[in-house]
């Protein structure tokens, strides 16, 4: 998952007051019909290097969707910048899709607003079985005890890619496997107008994301055991303190970074002008920008000292896109036809491979087609060193607040601005003061 603005934090809030009474979809009477049999309206999150490639990777599988079923879909690519405050302003006024993508971490929160249809027993028979998905990604579906709130589609980890050439060139033997590593090799790297390593400054939901692991690298988390924010305690400050400095104390990445919000890091790596990308799944990105395989090496995320795994070495959050119906769509009986269709275990093998993702369907997970060396290190992540986001009501205004708060942070060290323990705990509790409290 990526993107949200911060303006989502308003409409999360007022989407939970609203939840009695406001649920998204085709119609505005708060239940499912089939009153438009023959269409349906699908909003897509923007997994390719553009909303383009996405369309190009969509259409052709919706024009067979038609074809078996009679079902035309609509399709629109929303922007992951874009995307959490379409659903939020969906879910409050009643007015929708039939079918969306949502990252997996806002599946709680989305659950709340009670917009989305809950994916029961009886539900997951319609589409062949709840235990035909595996369970790390069923994990990431919604609060626990409750009926998921949407079903996987893509699963994704975050990996380290490196430029093979551009390591050679500076002299470095590998793939960093700590922090300190990465940094000393980012310094060799930035130069030339090039640059150690590239980030999504303007991102929110890549800058929680980040800061999530590195809070998890020591020790820490953004919520204490009871589900209250705590987003100052010194190891979430540490944490984001670590993350913003390789631009504003490390140097390793190009000032202008503090404004990508779209993928232009992703860019920036496959036309070799960044040495290293922190991403989720990237290979399939890479390729439809012309970088050859060949080209770059992929090693699982750093940690501070040691080899990734359990604990304080987790080095990724467990990354996914679900696939959710809103609960008032006026296709119902179509829209859980596509949900079957999208799931399926040949559409899995295509769009899986379309966007270098690895299936959350099990039969689809064991072809050969995801046994290449970039997926080893992905499937690895997910069953040994990547930990789910909480699973809490407050998670999207979690992420927004956080988000958003090391977005203003990057911003301040691209305008040279000194980034200080004390500045970025201030950023934070400002961040903490924006949550709901209990």
């Amino acid at each position: 998952m990526r993107s949200i603005r911060a303006a989502a934090t308003g409409a999360v809030m007022l989407s939970l007051a609203l939840a009695a009474s406001a649920c998204g979809g085709g119609s505005s009477t708060g239940g499912g019909s089939n009153d438009s049999p023959k269409e349906l309206t699908y909003w897509a999150s923007n997994q390719g290097a553009s909303i383009e490639i996405d369309k190009k990777v969509l259409q052709p599988e919706l024009d067979k969707f038609e074809k078996q079923t009679g079902i035309k879909v609509k399709l629109e690519v929303v922007p992951w910048s874009d995307l959490l405050n379409r659903i939020l302003t969906a879910a409050t006024s009643g007015q929708g899709p039939d079918v969306l993508n949502i990252g997996n971490t806002w599946s709680a929160s989305l659950q709340a607003t009670g917009a989305l249809l809950p994916w029961d027993a009886k539900t997951f028979d319609a589409i062949g079985g709840k235990d035909r998905f595996v369970d790390s990604a069923l994990g990431s579906t919604g609060a626990e005890g409750q009926d998921p709130a949407a079903v996987p589609l893509y699963s994704m980890a975050y990996a380290l890619y490196y430029n093979k050439q551009m390591f050679a060139d500076a002299g470095i033997d590998g793939p960093p496997a700590t922090w300190d590593e990465l940094v000393a090799a980012g310094k060799k790297l930035t130069k030339d107008g090039k640059w150690g390593i590239g980030m999504e400054g303007s991102n929110p939901s890549e800058n929680v994301h980040h800061a999530f692991v590195f809070a998890e690298q020591h020790g820490a988390d953004f919520f204490t055991a009871d589900g209250r924010a705590d987003f100052t305690n010194e190891g979430a400050v540490t944490a984001v303190k670590q993350y913003v400095d390789f631009m504003a104390k490390d140097k390793i990445i190009a000032p202008g970074n503090a404004e990508y919000a779209q993928n232009q890091s992703v860019s920036d790596f496959a036309k070799g002008r960044t040495g290293m990308l922190l991403w989720q799944s990237a290979s399939a990105n890479l390729t439809s920008q012309g970088m050859s395989e060949d080209a770059y090496g992929i090693a699982p995320v750093p940690v501070r000292s040691g080899s990734p795994g359990p604990g304080k070495q987790v080095n990724s959050m467990v990354a996914g896109i679900n696939l959710a119906v809103f609960k008032n769509t006026d296709n119902l009986d179509g829209a859980t036809e596509f949900v079957k269709f999208m799931t399926s275990d040949t559409e899995q093998k295509i769009l899986n491979t379309a966007y270098g993702s690895i299936p959350p369907v099990k039969a689809a997970q064991q072809d050969t087609a995801f046994n290449s060396p970039a997926n080893a290190v992905l499937k690895d992540t997910l069953a040994t060193s990547a930990a789910a986001l909480p699973q809490v009501p407050e998670e999207s205004q979690f992420e927004t607040a956080v988000g958003t708060a090391v977005k203003n942070l990057f911003a301040d060290a691209a305008a040279g601005r000194e980034v200080t323990t004390a500045s970025v705990k201030a950023a934070l509790t400002k961040a903490q003061q924006q949550m709901p409290t209990k």
